[in-house]
């Protein structure tokens, strides 16, 4: 748009795409949320929202897609009320966040463009003025996790990942923290868009070259970061709420000991479940 530049990661809506969309929207700085206006919010729509709400998506505005299929006003009205409640029932301020009716297909088309072309330039409008431009982080500590590991012939080993807080320089001294023992290294290059920088900054996706590291000695998974200001830990206390069937997610309890795949940030790995003192079993829709 005029005021902005936006990456766009889409997100289908379905329950066998959780995995991407978590390591995704650790990530995002909005979401668009996109409710069928025939069908009203379905399971999939109050997991989104959920989600959005468990990774820390700041604000969200609402596409209400398909209208052309709706002959009756006061069914987009109801439609919109519901996803307004759902919203607030997630602690997101469902009364003030914007809600644009439309038609993707019939501005795909080039066809009635008040739902149609004018509806996705609205959409865009609400989302350059409600969802509010993020605050880098670039002031706190230099953190980044890995996502590949390459071998760079002559030059070393670059890591690429995008920068989640503060600033990298060449030539400084970081460690690299998680899944193995910690280990110091030096920054000797920073590349962006194949371009060698002298930094990177929270926000940025950025190559880092660095010295005396095997390909094999780093991993996706790993985080780069400044000496001494994150520590690893193999055990960490949660609350959690436990997504039913219908929410896309289990339909059977679990006891003590359940192995479940825990993700964090770019990667996942097996940890095991203890329950609090006097809990046996939780069951899908359970707060722990």
């Amino acid at each position: 748009t005029e005021a902005r530049h936006y990456a766009h990661v889409d997100c289908p809506g379905h329950a066998d795409y959780v995995k991407n969309m978590i390591t995704g929207a650790a990530q995002m700085d909005g979401a668009i949320l996109v409710v069928n206006a025939a069908d009203g919010p379905m399971p999939q729509t109050r997991e989104h929202i959920l989600l959005g709400r468990q990774v820390g998506i700041p604000a969200m505005v609402v596409f209400m897609n398909k209208v052309d299929q709706v002959d009756d006003e006061e069914l987009l009205e109801l439609v919109e009320m519901e996803i307004r409640e759902l919203l607030s029932s997630y602690d997101y301020p469902g009364d003030d966040i914007p809600v644009v009716p439309g038609s993707a297909l019939a501005a795909m088309e080039g066809r009635d463009e008040n739902i149609g072309e004018n509806a996705i330039r609205k959409l865009m409008e609400e989302v350059d003025n409600y969802i509010p431009t993020p605050e880098r982080a670039v002031d706190q500590p230099f953190l980044m996790p890995v996502e590949d590991v390459f071998s760079i012939s002559g030059r070393g080993t670059v890591v690429t990942g995008r920068v989640e807080r503060g600033v990298i320089n060449v030539g400084d001294e970081i460690e690299i923290v998680g899944i193995r023992d910690t280990k110091k290294t030096t920054c000797t290059g920073v590349e962006m868009f194949r371009k060698l920088l002298d930094r990177g900054e929270a926000g940025d996706n950025i190559g880092a070259l660095l010295r005396g590291v095997e390909r094999d000695g780093v991993e996706r998974g790993q985080v780069l970061c400044k000496p001494g200001s994150v520590n690893p830990h193999t055990k960490f206390e949660a609350e959690a709420y436990i997504l039913t069937k219908e929410e896309g997610g289990r339909h059977t309890p679990f006891f003590a000991n359940y192995r479940p795949q825990f993700y964090f940030r770019t990667t996942d790995v097996t940890g095991t479940v203890q329950l609090a003192e006097g809990t046996e079993m939780v069951m899908p829709g359970d707060n722990v």
